[in-house]
């Protein structure tokens, strides 16, 4: 169909100005217990999986150089392919914030339906998404925020906080389940600067706080493999004893975890997070306590709220006719109970 006669797209400029107003926050994490599997609920079917009208959607996102950044090309592309009525344009994985500037002018320039990116830097590609919805092309901004409400459509995140009061809650719930008396908390944090590591640092300290502990000790690595394997090593010649240690990301964790085991070293609860295969598979050996997820599906959900913009659809268990303008996915902990349930939706780091 021709780019004049989309009547939706006629109007997504003004409505995303008048929405921009409100924000509606999705499926937030709570501050209870996480529960087991049997009481999560499951993925309902609907009418919208009907195939509609061919939907073109151009997606973007950087360089696959992280375990979770490649789950999150992979599982967007791997979506796609579940609607005949979808055409994916995927642009090359890149760090360059000009390149992904110019990948997105392409998109413009070829009349694409409508666009998901997971901007290197949000900031940096605000001004090249506001162009996108001045087109009338509905843009889902994935995991990094634009710096203005008017760069996006839809706007659709991990929770940091939440990973950080999910892993504290699970903490909580140790403490109280094995008697630990004074227990001695550990924190390994990925890069101090980041304001995604802040936001989990100031989570987990949040909940431990709710249930009268602190984190006794706490180093930062760098979201590597080696730095995560130097830091757990400090970590454990400053500790003598450890009863619960938080890791921000599996993918450290693989060092991380080879920092333990070269110090024989398993005297405490090990929780980990972001939801790598490596993380459920020592859960299930029995090596690992716990993982917190950071949903690597975001840009998958992300294809198909595009797809649902473009139709002029919504979604089908809300009562709201129209998709959100925002959604904040939830950080469930993944536990020995429940890690088959989670399992398929983990990457390899």
């Amino acid at each position: 169909m021709s780019w004049s006669v989309r009547p939706a797209r006629k109007l997504l400029t003004a409505l995303g100005i008048l929405a921009a107003a409100g924000t509606l926050v999705a499926g937030c994490t709570s501050n209870s217990e996480p529960q087991p599997a049997a009481d999560a609920p499951v993925n309902a079917g609907s009418s919208n999986d009907t195939p509609g009208e061919k939907v073109v959607i151009g997606f973007s996102g950087p360089q696959a150089d992280h375990g979770w950044l490649g789950a999150i090309n992979s599982t967007a592309q791997a979506e796609a392919k579940k609607y005949p009525d979808i055409d994916l344009r995927v642009a090359e994985g890149t760090n360059d914030a000009s390149l992904q500037i110019s990948q997105i002018e392409t998109f413009i320039n070829d009349h694409v339906d409508a666009i998901v990116l997971l901007p290197i830097d949000g900031a940096a590609l605000t001004e090249v998404a506001r162009k996108a919805m001045n087109a009338g092309i509905p843009v889902v901004n994935v995991d990094r925020e634009f710096s203005s409400d008017f760069a996006s459509r839809v706007t659709i995140l991990g929770d940091n906080y939440g990973m950080g009061i999910s892993a504290g809650t699970y903490a909580c719930g140790l403490v109280r389940s094995k008697n630990l008396g004074n227990p001695v908390i550990a924190e390994i944090a990925g890069i101090d600067s980041l304001p995604l590591t802040q936001d989990r640092s100031r989570g987990f300290a949040d909940a431990l706080r709710a249930c009268g502990q602190t984190v006794d000790n706490r180093v930062a690595a760098q979201f590597t493999v080696e730095s995560g394997e130097a830091a757990a090593s400090n970590l454990l010649q400053a500790a003598p004893r450890i009863d619960i240690i938080w890791n921000h990301d599996d993918d450290q964790g693989v060092g991380v975890k080879a920092a333990f085991d070269n110090a024989n070293r398993h005297e405490f609860a090990f929780i980990g997070g972001a939801g790598s295969k490596n993380a459920m598979r020592w859960i299930q050996e029995g090596s690992m306590e716990a993982t917190v997820l950071y949903p690597p599906t975001q840009a998958a959900d992300g294809i198909r709220l595009a797809r649902l913009l473009v139709q002029n659809k919504g979604l089908s268990d809300l009562v709201q006719v129209e998709v959100p303008r925002r959604i904040v996915l939830n950080a469930p902990v993944v536990t020995k109970s429940n890690v088959d349930k989670y399992l398929p939706l983990g990457f390899e780091s």
